[in-house]
């Protein structure tokens, strides 16, 4: 057993993200394990710009309202305790609502042969992020 080491709270790229972002990391797995987990902070409107990750993403959301959005124009609203799943390859963004900060676990994992874990695209449009919103069940 062994206790992981805490390491500075940083701020999120901006050239990922759009507002102010902030992260922890929890978890960074070194071999065999390709976990990586953090916790993740948006202030209200912050998002992420587009991206998709190799193996998926888990978000579970601990505070505020998250929005999570799909190119087919789909706008999840999850609260806490709620748990999103984003399949392999699926472009997506997520983000806090307007009105509230919000955090929440970000969860993936590396195909552990050194390529990039992450693909980033573009913003998101401020229309895409004012969409119409379904809640999260």
């Amino acid at each position: 057993m062994e206790l992981v080491k805490k390491q500075p709270t940083t701020k999120a790229p901006a050239d990922w993200f759009a507002g102010d972002v902030w992260f922890d990391v929890i978890y960074a797995g070194q071999e065999p394990s390709r976990m990586r987990v953090n916790m993740v902070r948006f202030s209200p409107g912050a998002r992420t710009n587009w991206h998709s990750h190799t193996l998926g993403q888990t978000l579970h959301v601990t505070s505020g309202i998250a929005l999570i959005g799909t190119r087919d124009g789909t706008i999840l609203q999850a609260h806490p305790g709620q748990t999103v799943t984003c399949p392999p390859g699926e472009e997506h963004w997520h983000g806090a609502a307007p009105e509230l900060f919000m955090e929440h676990l970000a969860m993936w994992e590396g195909r552990g042969d050194g390529t990039p874990e992450t693909t980033w695209l573009e913003p998101v449009a401020e229309e895409q992020y004012n969409g119409p919103r379904t809640n999260a069940r």
